[in-house]
C-alpha cells in the first residue's frame, strides 16, 4: 500500500481474477519454459496471487468503489481478516487431507490455481448463480492457501524434495 495505496478498490471481482490469471499464467509459461526474461522469478507472482485473492475477497464483500481511497488501517484490517481466514481452513483441510500438499509439485499448485480460475470465471459468467458448487469466495480462499504451499516449497525446498 505505500506504493500504490488503496488503487485495488476500483477493481470489479472479475478483474481481480483477472489479475490472479495473469499471475498464474505467467507461473505456467516459466515453469513450462524454464526461463524467463524478465528479472522476476516464480515466488514473487505466488506472492501477487495471495495479494490479488485477499483483495479479491473484501472486493466480493464491499464492492467497487468509484473512489479507491480508503484508510490504510481499515485496508490492512480486512486484508488480514481475509489472510487469517485463509489459514483456518487452511488447517481444517491440512487435518483432513493429511498434509498431501506436502508431497505435491510447485507445478500442481500453479495447475490447481489456473483450474481453480476457470471455475471462478465460469461462476463470474454465470452472475455469481451456482447450482451445487463452493461460491467464488471459496475459490479465492483456495487460491490463497495454494499460493502459500508453493512459497512454503520455494522458500524451503531441502524439506520437500520432489
Amino acid at each position: 500500500m505505500k506504493d500504490y495505496g488503496t488503487a485495488w478498490r476500483i477493481l470489479r471481482p472479475s478483474s481481480m481474477t483477472d489479475q490472479i490469471f495473469i499471475k498464474a499464467q505467467r507461473i505456467r509459461s516459466i515453469e513450462t519454459k524454464g526461463i524467463s526474461k524478465v528479472n522476476e522469478g516464480i515466488r514473487s507472482e505466488f506472492i501477487g496471487i495471495v495479494n490479488y485473492a485477499a483483495m479479491g475477497l473484501i472486493q466480493l464483500e464491499l464492492g467497487p468503489a468509484d473512489k479507491p481511497e480508503m484508510d490504510p488501517d481499515e485496508a490492512l484490517k480486512l486484508y488480514l481478516e481475509k489472510i487469517y481466514a485463509a489459514k483456518d481452513l487452511m488447517s481444517d483441510k491440512n487435518h483432513d487431507y493429511d498434509e498431501a500438499w506436502r508431497k505435491m509439485r510447485i507445478s500442481s499448485f500453479t495447475d490447481l490455481i489456473l483450474m481453480k480460475l476457470h471455475r471462478t470465471k465460469q461462476i463470474e459468467d454465470n452472475e455469481g448463480e451456482t447450482l451445487i458448487s463452493e461460491g467464488i469466495d471459496a475459490n479465492y480462499m483456495d487460491i490463497i492457501n495454494y499460493a502459500v504451499f508453493a512459497l512454503i516449497k520455494i522458500e524451503f525446498p531441502e524439506n520437500y524434495k520432489e
